[in-house]
């Protein structure tokens, strides 16, 4: 194999508690993630160290060290060329870069039969989990994943595109001290995995909302148009909305179009 293909997929937080922080700064998360069948493509190829950006979502994306998927190959010791197709909205809560990140990690591991370090930790809280890219918990300060068995669940993402700052939204958190995740029962239908969603968090949504007040238009937009649960995903500015069915997902992603806003009709899992 000299080429190979990959899919790097959104990541949903449908839960995100932040239950401290560390010394070093770092929070400690209590986290449930699923993943979208929304995302963008990567192809892999060894050779010389390139990158190039393409796709609706690919304006302003850098091209060089800066980019996580860059970074992936210094990670990996490898030379690549890469192309990413990008179609997901960038810091956007959805782990866009992370996801990427992983993808060109898997990709250049099966290239060229080395294994990850670290699971990829060292490119960012989120990327063990987007090297899951399936439903597990994610604690710690990320390194902590462990697969869990869900459902799939109807959904809309609705993002409104404006800029949330991360560390805006971390430092504006009332409680960096906060309840972890109730346990979650096995063999879960999805209406007890709506109904233990309801009693969850994302403890992030309200500082995200005092930094960008359109969040909380979005979720109420989303609840209008008959989710059974809204939440903002990872530090915003994403949010979800679940249905009961795919139709129902569809007929709601339609109602919410919006100038300016990303919305997609997806299935999480």
């Amino acid at each position: 194999m000299d080429k190979l293909e990959g899919f790097a997929p959104a990541k949903i937080n449908l839960t995100l508690h932040v239950t401290g922080q560390r010394a070093d700064g770092y929070h400690l998360l209590d986290s449930l993630v699923v993943f979208a069948d929304v995302g963008d493509h990567l192809t892999c190829r060894l050779g010389e160290m390139s990158l190039a950006v393409s796709g609706s979502m690919a304006q302003g994306v850098p091209v060089g060290p800066s980019n996580l998927v860059f970074r992936a190959a210094e990670l990996m010791g490898a030379q690549a060329t890469i192309t990413l197709e990008k179609h997901l909205p960038a810091a956007a809560g959805i782990g866009g870069g992370s996801s990427d990140a992983a993808a060109a990690l898997r990709l250049l591991a099966d290239l060229t039969g080395r294994a990850v370090p670290d699971q990829g930790v060292s490119l960012g809280a989120d990327v063990p989990v987007c090297m899951l890219a399936r439903a597990g918990f994610m604690r710690g300060i990320g390194e902590e994943v462990t697969p869990v068995d869900l459902p799939p669940l109807h959904a809309v993402l609705v993002n409104p595109g404006v800029p949330v700052p991360t560390g805006a939204v971390f430092g504006g958190l009332a409680s960096k001290d906060n309840a972890p995740m109730e346990a979650l029962p096995q063999g879960i239908s999805v209406d007890q995995l709506l109904a233990w969603l309801s009693r969850q968090r994302n403890d992030l949504e309200a500082p995200a909302i005092a930094a960008q007040p359109v969040i909380a238009d979005v979720l109420q937009a989303l609840r209008e148009s008959g989710a059974g649960l809204a939440r903002m995903s990872g530090s915003g500015a994403t949010c979800f909305g679940l249905y009961p069915d795919s139709k129902k997902a569809a007929d709601a992603a339609l109602a919410l179009a919006h100038p300016g806003w990303w919305v997609q009709a997806t299935v999480l899992s």
